[in-house]
């Protein structure tokens, strides 16, 4: 996903035949006929999910390993509440799928992957700055990206209420089997049609709640504008007139919202646009896909397109998973051998087409799978999910501060209680003095 090279001028067969130029791990001696347990992620889709235990099977039976699948919820934090446990307890899986930040807040009992991520990153391409940020420690890969899981958080607005009272045509600001045209598209443009579409009834549902839809929504806002309440070298940034931009960006947009955003949760915002009350939503496509089947007339006008460019950029919440390898893991040499072989080209694609198009790969070379292209109905509208071009920034809400001062950001929701203490009266001086006093507080920790 690096913008030095056009993900487009990479074939998914180039991809595929390089994968044999890069000489695979292999499972030795004591290891074979061994065992090995893996923990991943539950998919909503259930036939992502039969995917992977298809290609973890065809590995076992090549390399002769025994392999126990676990799949477990992320619905009432179980995924984390597994993790916590098993680092604590020191046993569990050998492999366990790990969200965003937790490569990081486990650094120091995972065992290091270097050596597979390297060839990798030769064989796919390279990985965006968002991946690398999360991913690595000290310049180490304590974690393989996994293709499971991974999104991005990108606006899906209805075609036709857009049109009607916005006046903007989506498919036209990003056609599928072309670049953007969205030169207009900027924060000031998403305000004046978010105002638009209020007036006519339909409003925009952006959640201003404190789970992980809306945090990093507001992150990819407050990056448009440059705002930061951390640097990258641990330094407070909340003072700035970058941050004071952002939130009255956000101000303005809460007065076009629906009333009760500040309770959303996850799911709320896929509900609001399946519901046919909304026209725009911030997520991947699991609301669309939710849509084909229970309302296929409000799929049929869903669009899926960048993020609009404010100040500093265009910038759109990516967030990456990612399979892990526990220090205490008995089988190492397995574990990496099979993490080496679900990140293949052949491997990868079989993920993605089996979700649906709502995983997406880490590397670059990956962005133009048919998938994507032939998503329907309306077809093309996900071609643009995978940010095909280039046309933007990835991030990660909080970001460039360091990883564990930006988790608690996130956790604790900072940006969106920010932004609801302005809009609901409070003045500005004084929410930055409080979110100043909180990143202190994170920062302690």
């Amino acid at each position: 996903m690096s913008g030095k090279i056009s993900r487009r001028q990479f074939a998914t067969a180039t991809a595929m035949s390089s994968a044999a130029l890069i000489a695979a791990p292999h499972v030795r001696g004591a290891y074979a006929a061994g065992k090995l347990s893996i923990g991943l992620w539950d998919h909503f889709v259930p036939e992502a999910n039969k995917a992977s235990s298809d290609l973890i099977k065809e590995w076992a039976s090549k390399e002769r390993v025994e392999v126990q699948i676990d799949y477990i919820t992320g619905q009432g934090n179980k995924l984390l509440l597994t993790i916590v446990a098993e680092a604590q307890s020191k046993t569990g899986h050998d492999i366990l799928a790990m969200t965003t930040w937790r490569p990081h807040t486990h650094a120091e009992q995972l065992e290091p992957v270097n050596e597979i991520m390297e060839p990798i990153i030769k064989q796919n391409g390279d990985v965006d700055s968002v991946v690398r940020y999360l991913g690595q420690v000290s310049g180490r890969w304590m974690a393989v990206p996994a293709t499971v899981g991974s999104q991005i958080q990108a606006p899906c607005s209805r075609i036709d209420l857009m049109k009607k009272y916005a006046g903007i045509d989506v498919q036209d600001m990003y056609p599928a089997g072309g670049p953007p045209r969205a030169d207009g598209w900027t924060s000031e443009a998403f305000l004046k049609a978010a105002e638009a579409c209020h007036r006519g009834g339909f409003p925009f549902g952006i959640g201003l709640g404190e789970t992980v839809d809306s945090v990093v929504a507001a992150g990819a806002f407050f990056q448009s504008f440059g705002a930061q309440l951390v640097d990258a070298n641990g330094n407070l940034t909340v003072k700035t007139d970058e941050v004071r931009q952002a939130l009255e960006f956000y101000r303005k947009l809460i007065s076009f919202l629906p009333p009760d955003v500040p309770a959303w949760d996850d799911a709320s915002n896929n509900k609001w646009l399946i519901s046919g009350r909304g026209t725009l939503i911030i997520n991947p496509p699991s609301a669309w896909a939710v849509a084909k089947r229970d309302a296929p007339q409000i799929a049929a006008q869903c669009w899926t397109h960048g993020f609009p460019a404010g100040p500093k950029g265009r910038f759109t919440p990516y967030l990456p998973f990612f399979w892990a390898i526990w220090e205490f893991s008995r089988n190492k040499e397995a574990a990496k051998s099979l993490l080496f072989y679900l990140s293949q080209p052949s491997s990868i694609e079989k993920m993605v087409v089996a979700s649906g198009g709502y995983d997406l790969p880490a590397y670059e070379r990956f962005a133009t799978l048919k998938v994507w292209a032939e998503a329907e109905p309306p077809k093309g509208t996900l071609y643009h999910y995978p940010n095909p071009y280039n046309h933007q920034n990835l991030s990660i809400a909080a970001s460039p501060a360091p990883p564990k001062v930006a988790l608690q950001i996130n956790v604790q929701a900072t940006l969106t209680k920010m932004c609801l203490r302005y809009s609901q009266g409070e003045g500005m001086e004084r929410v930055l003095a409080w979110a100043e006093g909180e990143c202190e507080g994170f920062m302690r920790t």
